[in-house]
């Protein structure tokens, strides 16, 4: 990552934020003013983020009205991700909020970070196909390994970080047979502990794999 993919100022001090982070299995929302969080619900759903996610932001005071949306872009479900960007767009232009996105498993390094301290972090995550959504983080929420969709046995090999967070962890450490795992989900009451690289300027979907269906190839003349 850039510093032409980064915001100077992700989180000014006197910003009001909403949060949506439903990208995963799990759906969170979060209201923020400043670095403070104001209200916020998680939610274990696997299914119906369509059709929970709007009125969870509903239930927030002032009906999670904010100067600024952050949403989580991936990698993850595909319905997740888009369902909550989606949501993200319609609010921002209905209230005329700035918007933000944030990588899903820099959130889940970071919140890892607040639980065991400034070590490494490797995040493991359920990807498709049978194949884990893994990265490596510094101390610092800097990328040391880039994002990948990888088998599990290569997930075991390419992780050396003591440290592994994600619902895949867990899985990861007992097929690597050493190392510390912590199994969490994405949540957006986290938002105030994500680094400033964590935030991304483009605001597109973060797949983390190829996607199954192509666009034919143009014929050959």
């Amino acid at each position: 990552m850039t510093a032409d993919d980064q915001f100077d100022n992700p989180r000014p001090e006197s910003m009001r934020t909403l949060v949506i982070d439903s990208a995963t299995e799990a759906c969170s929302v979060a209201l923020f003013d400043g670095d403070n969080l104001v209200a916020g619900e998680f939610r274990m759903l696997g299914r119906g983020h369509a059709e929970a996610l709007v009125p969870m932001i509903s239930a927030l005071p002032e009906r999670g009205r904010a100067d600024c949306i952050a949403v989580a872009l991936g990698p993850g479900s595909f319905t997740g991700v888009r369902v909550g960007l989606a949501t993200a767009r319609a609010l921002a232009l209905a209230w005329g909020a700035e918007t933000r996105g944030y990588s899903s498993l820099a959130m889940i390094a970071s919140m890892a970070r607040a639980e065991h301290g400034e070590v490494p972090v490797a995040v493991a995550m359920t990807g498709g196909h049978g194949e884990w959504f893994t990265q490596g983080f510094a101390p610092n929420g800097d990328t040391t390994r880039p994002l990948a969709s990888l088998k599990p046995d290569v997930a075991a090999q390419a992780s050396t970080e003591a440290l592994v967070a994600g619902n895949q962890a867990k899985a990861l450490v007992d097929k690597r047979g050493n190392g510390d795992a912590l199994e969490i989900w994405p949540d957006a009451r986290a938002f105030a502990r994500l680094p400033q690289q964590a935030f991304l300027a483009d605001l597109h979907p973060v797949y983390g794999r190829e996607p199954d269906a192509k666009l034919p190839l143009a014929k050959q003349v």
